[in-house]
């Protein structure tokens, strides 16, 4: 699969601004903006963790929260904030706040399938699922 990028613009909490472009990186958790961006939207942190990288490197982040933007929506969205040599990252928190999922095969961002089980069907839905699940089972 290639790599996709897409251009967003993020806004603090005194309305400061910044447009970059992001890799949308399915295999990350959150976004992640680059130390000279959340710096100059006025971004504080508020929490931190510890992360694991690719290549099974522990390494941990500050975390704070802004608004992003991009062509398909706009929504509040808890952010890394990168340290030295830290790119930006369009995680899959922000991607599912958005309702958007990546195509690995168009390598663009589409709308997600939204599910719902509601509480007087809850219980056909479950013995439906199971009964198509067992059904499944017995095929391999």
């Amino acid at each position: 699969m290639g790599l996709v990028f897409i251009e967003g613009t993020v806004t603090g909490p005194t309305g400061k601004q910044a447009t970059l472009k992001f890799l949308v990186d399915s295999g990350a958790t959150y976004t992640l903006l680059p130390r000279k961006v959340w710096r100059a939207i006025g971004l504080k942190p508020v929490d931190s963790i510890e992360l694991s990288l690719a290549d099974g490197t522990t390494v941990a982040r500050r975390v704070s929260e802004c608004r992003i933007a991009i062509p398909q929506g706009e929504r509040s969205t808890p952010v890394l904030l990168g340290e030295k040599n830290d790119e930006a990252l369009l995680g899959t928190v922000t991607l599912e706040e958005l309702r958007l999922v990546l195509n690995p095969f168009t390598r663009q961002l589409q709308p997600m399938r939204m599910m719902l089980a509601l509480a007087e069907n809850r219980k056909r839905s479950v013995s439906q699922f199971r009964h198509s699940a067992e059904r499944d089972v017995g095929k391999n």
